[in-house]
């Protein structure tokens, strides 16, 4: 019985390679098919790989605070002027407000501020642009970012504002290529700082998260918060002179003499706030949402009841944008199957006008003993292997598509063992369901018309 059907596929295997071109036609649609299932597949794994990356590069369980300091309209009408009157007293992100989440709210974990500059590096005879940030120890657990050598600066170098740093792999690799950095110093501005530190070279690409606390870690140079603010900055101390200034004039703008008449400057249009950004990491991810509401209605009170401040969760933005790619991919997924569909309608097609060709076999193998389940038997195989070798090719095609999006689109692909599997039972499957109607038609010929059709 089973040297039966064989012989059955042997017909199918001649037929096929009797009318190559013909089945190479029939099999382009299963082959695009399943070529374009797989490299889109590709596409979708790699960008899920990438959001699961960033998530752990922004840190689990964090939440940022970021200042608002909008220009405001000289223009504006009497509740604008009302409301810009009102946000001068209010004293910004500053040390006093992370100070006071670490110490009223239980659920926050690690806790760090943020203050960044840029300018430029210079050791020797090399000068090269970066971003300088002050942060506290914390910061480093709170973004996962290992050290590649030495260590971190500890709280006595923290409060006492000792001018050292902990520099990026980028920086390490235009200034000392060939030798330790550590115990080395560097200038960045005007002032000379210490490398203790050297951070582990990330590849992650975040762009587009530098609003939520993301930042090109690889070049930049971090100090502690406490020596940003006494060697570099300090806008608490320009914001204290204001809303003292506020609290003797009245007006909409303070007075701010520059050798000569006094010009007014809307304080509202400057950035007062201490702090670049307030990074607070929570103990467990059900604290988020409560321990974001607790740091709202904390903020406004200290802030004089002025919304001069936003609160983002990175992670919650991350899986905002997964879940837009998940559905992007499964709509790209989709259209790719449509081929395999349309490639199914092909070879029904075909093989429906082979049935019509082949009348005169057919009804010479159904007259010499031949069963309707021989007649089957050869026609579905016919289909099932068009369909079996276009998945193949496809497979090749899929995979060849995956590393030229890879290569020349920078998009990484990531191909699944699931994803071929799939992609090559669906297009069996496909033989198997477009090419049993016109085997079943083949069947069903009468023996003694079949002979008789011209």
């Amino acid at each position: 019985m089973y040297k039966r059907y064989i012989h059955d596929i042997n017909i199918a295997v001649e037929s096929i390679l009797a009318n190559k071109f013909k089945s190479m036609l029939t099999a382009l649609g299963i082959i695009f098919g399943v070529g374009a299932v797989i490299s889109m597949m590709a596409i979708g794994n790699g960008a899920q790989q990438e959001i699961l990356e960033q998530m752990e590069m922004v840190g689990v369980n964090n939440i940022v605070i970021n200042p608002i300091f909008e220009e405001v309209d000289d223009q504006a009408g009497e509740g604008d002027s009302g409301e810009r009157q009102k946000r001068k007293f209010s004293p910004g992100l500053t040390l006093q407000d992370m100070d006071a989440i670490k110490l009223i709210i239980p659920s926050v974990q690690r806790i760090s501020p943020e203050v960044s500059l840029n300018s430029f590096v210079q050791f020797d005879a090399f000068r090269v642009p970066a971003k300088i940030m002050g942060v506290s120890p914390d910061y480093f657990e709170l973004y996962n970012l290992p050290l590649e050598q030495g260590s971190f600066y500890t709280e006595m170098q923290q409060e006492q504002g000792v001018p050292v740093c902990i520099i990026g792999a980028n920086i390490k690799n235009k200034f000392f290529s060939k030798t330790s950095p550590v115990g080395q110093y560097i200038k960045f501005g005007h002032v000379w700082l210490q490398v203790v530190g050297v951070l582990q070279k990330t590849d992650i690409s975040l762009t587009g998260f530098e609003s939520a606390g993301v930042n090109v870690y690889n070049d930049n140079v971090y100090i502690p918060i406490k020596t940003m603010l006494m060697r570099y900055q300090n806008r608490a101390l320009v914001n204290a002179k204001r809303l003292e200034s506020t609290s003797s004039f009245s007006g909409r703008g303070m007075f701010v003499m520059v050798g000569g008449p006094a010009k007014t400057q809307s304080a509202s249009s400057q950035n007062y706030h201490q702090l670049d950004r307030i990074v607070v990491q929570v103990k467990e991810t059900p604290d988020i949402p409560s321990t974001t509401d607790v740091l709202s209605r904390m903020l406004m009170r200290r802030h004089a009841g002025v919304k001069d401040f936003e609160i983002i969760v990175p992670e919650l933005l991350l899986k905002q944008q997964q879940r837009t790619k998940d559905i992007f991919n499964i709509v790209l997924g989709a259209i790719a199957s449509i081929s395999l569909v349309v490639g199914g309608i092909g070879i029904m097609n075909i093989m429906f006008a082979s049935v019509m060709e082949r009348i005169k076999e057919i009804g010479t193998r159904l007259a010499i003993g031949a069963k309707k389940a021989d007649i089957i038997a050869q026609f579905l195989s016919e289909a099932v292997l068009i369909s079996v070798s276009g998945g193949f090719i496809g497979i090749l095609l899929g995979i060849l598509l995956s590393f030229l999006i890879n290569h020349f689109a920078d998009i990484l692909t990531i191909i699944s063992p699931l994803s071929v599997f799939v992609a090559f039972g669906v297009s069996a499957a496909v033989g198997v369901i477009f090419g049993l109607s016109p085997a079943k038609r083949a069947a069903e010929k009468d023996p003694i018309e079949s002979l008789r059709y011209e």
